[in-house]
C-alpha cells in the first residue's frame, strides 16, 4: 500500500505549487470523518471548504452517481438533458429564480453572473452601463473576470492588469455603495456572508438597505451564495435570514454533495439577456453531475437537514463561546447555522496544523479566524470532541 510520504514525494515532482498543501492524504471519508493513507483518521470540521455538506459519500450521492454512470455520463448541451431539467425546476421552484444556467465551479457561475448583468444592462440602458460594485475582503474566484471582481489584494496580486469595471467599498457598508453609484453602474454584487474574507456577518438592515438602492437606481443585485447556500446556514439561501431576494445568484459547492458543478439562477426579465450562443460551458450541467445534485438537494429537505444545520450551529457556537471565556486569545466567536467563525488575538495557521496531529481539520482564514465549516449532518458528539481538542490546542497556543 503506498503511503502519505510516498504519495506526497510522488505529488511534489509532478503537481503545479498552487496551493500550500498540508502533509495529508486523504483516501476514504464517511460522514463527518476521513482516513488518511496511513490509515489515520480525522474529524473533518472544514468539510472540502463547505461542500460536503451532506458529508462524505452520502449514500443518496453515491447512488445516484452509480446508477446515472451507467446510463449517460455525459452528452452537449445542444441536446435537452433530463436530470438537468429536473435540478432546474427544483432550484426555481424554491427559490426567487425563474432559469438557470450550469456550469463547473464556483467561479464558473460567478462569471455568468457578471456576464448576464452587463449583457442586461448593455441591452436595456446602453454599452456605457457595465460596472459592478463589489465588497472589499469578498472573494468570488480564481478567474480573471472574478479575481477582478474580488476585493482582496492577495488574489490579485501578479495579474495586472485586471479587467476594468469592478468598484470596491467596505462591507456592511451601504453608504459606501450609494456614493459608489455612477451612470456607469449596472450592478452589486455580494456574499450574504463573507467566508474566505472571515466569516463577517452583516449588520442588521445592511442587506435590506443594498436591496433598496438597487431597486432605486435600477442595479441588479447578484448575491454570491457558493459557500453560503444550499443549508450551510441553517436555511436553503442565506439571503432567506435577511428578508430580501436578489435578482441573479450563483450556486456551487454544496450543490452535487462532493461532484463539481455551479449553477448561476436569475429572474425572468434578467434570463432573456442570454440568448443562444452568449454563453455555454461543454460540462456544465452535464448528466452525471445533475443526477448527483439532485439527491443531494433532495437529501437536504428528505432527512431535515436545514433545520439540523440550526440546532448544530447554535450548539457549535455555544461551545465556542465557552472557549472564549476560558481563553484570552480568542476574540469572538460569529456565524449563522453551521457557518462559524473564531476571531484570535494571534495568528491561527500553527492551531491548524497542531490540530491535524490531533486527527482535527479546521481551517483559517483572513490569517486570525478559525472557520468551522462541518458537514450537516454532524453529532452535539463530534462537535464535543472538536471542541476538546481545540480546548487543548488553545491552551498549548498560550490562550
Amino acid at each position: 500500500m503506498t503511503s502519505s510520504e510516498q504519495w506526497i514525494a510522488r505529488a511534489d515532482r509532478v503537481i503545479m505549487k498552487t496551493y500550500g498543501r498540508y502533509p495529508i492524504v486523504p483516501v476514504r471519508g464517511e460522514g463527518c470523518r476521513v482516513w488518511d493513507a496511513d490509515g489515520k483518521m480525522y474529524l473533518d470540521f472544514l468539510a472540502g471548504v463547505a461542500v460536503n455538506n451532506l458529508g462524505h459519500c452520502h449514500p443518496k450521492v453515491v447512488k445516484a452517481i452509480q446508477e446515472q454512470a451507467a446510463r449517460l455520463i455525459h452528452c452537449s448541451n445542444y441536446y435537452h438533458i433530463p436530470s438537468q431539467i429536473e435540478l432546474a425546476e427544483l432550484l426555481c421552484s424554491r427559490s426567487f429564480a425563474a432559469r438557470a444556467f450550469f456550469c463547473n465551479s464556483g467561479a464558473e457561475a460567478n462569471e455568468a453572473a457578471i456576464k448576464l448583468a452587463r449583457k442586461y444592462s448593455r441591452e436595456t440602458f446602453g454599452p456605457e452601463r457595465y460596472s459592478i460594485i463589489t465588497a472589499a475582503e469578498s472573494f468570488h474566484g480564481r478567474t480573471m473576470a472574478t479575481v477582478s471582481a474580488t476585493g482582496q489584494e492577495k488574489v490579485q496580486r501578479f495579474f495586472d492588469p485586471l479587467l476594468h469595471g469592478f468598484v470596491h467599498v467596505p462591507f456592511n457598508d451601504a453608504a459606501a455603495i450609494e456614493a459608489a453609484v455612477t451612470p456607469q453602474t449596472c450592478a452589486v454584487m455580494l456574499e450574504p456572508i463573507q467566508g474566505e474574507g472571515g466569516v463577517n456577518v452583516p449588520a442588521p438592515g445592511y442587506l435590506q438597505a443594498v436591496r433598496a438602492i438597487c431597486d432605486r437606481h435600477q442595479l441588479l443585485l447578484i448575491l454570491d451564495e457558493v459557500q453560503t447556500g444550499l443549508g450551510r446556514t441553517g436555511k436553503l439561501f442565506a439571503h432567506e435570514h435577511f428578508g430580501i431576494e436578489p435578482d441573479i445568484m450563483t450556486l456551487a459547492k454544496a450543490l452535487a454533495g462532493g461532484a463539481p458543478i455551479g449553477a448561476m439562477l436569475a429572474r425572468e426579465k434578467y434570463a432573456e439577456a442570454f440568448s443562444p450562443g452568449t454563453h455555454g460551458s461543454t460540462f456544465g450541467g452535464n448528466p452525471l453531475m445533475t443526477a448527483a445534485a439532485l439527491a443531494a438537494v433532495n437529501a437536504l429537505f428528505d432527512e431535515g437537514l436545514l433545520e439540523r444545520a440550526q440546532t448544530m450551529g447554535t450548539y457549535l457556537v455555544r461551545k465556542l463561546e465557552g472557549l472564549k471565556a476560558k481563553h484570552a486569545l480568542v476574540q469572538d466567536v460569529r456565524g449563522i447555522g453551521l457557518m462559524v467563525g473564531m476571531g484570535l488575538s494571534i495568528p491561527g495557521g500553527e492551531i491548524v496544523k497542531q490540530g491535524h496531529t490531533r486527527g482535527l481539520l479546521l481551517n483559517v482564514t483572513h490569517d486570525t479566524v478559525l472557520r468551522f465549516v462541518p458537514p450537516l449532518v454532524v453529532t452535539e458528539g463530534e462537535i464535543d470532541e472538536a471542541v476538546a481538542i481545540l480546548d487543548e490546542l488553545l491552551a498549548a497556543a498560550g490562550g
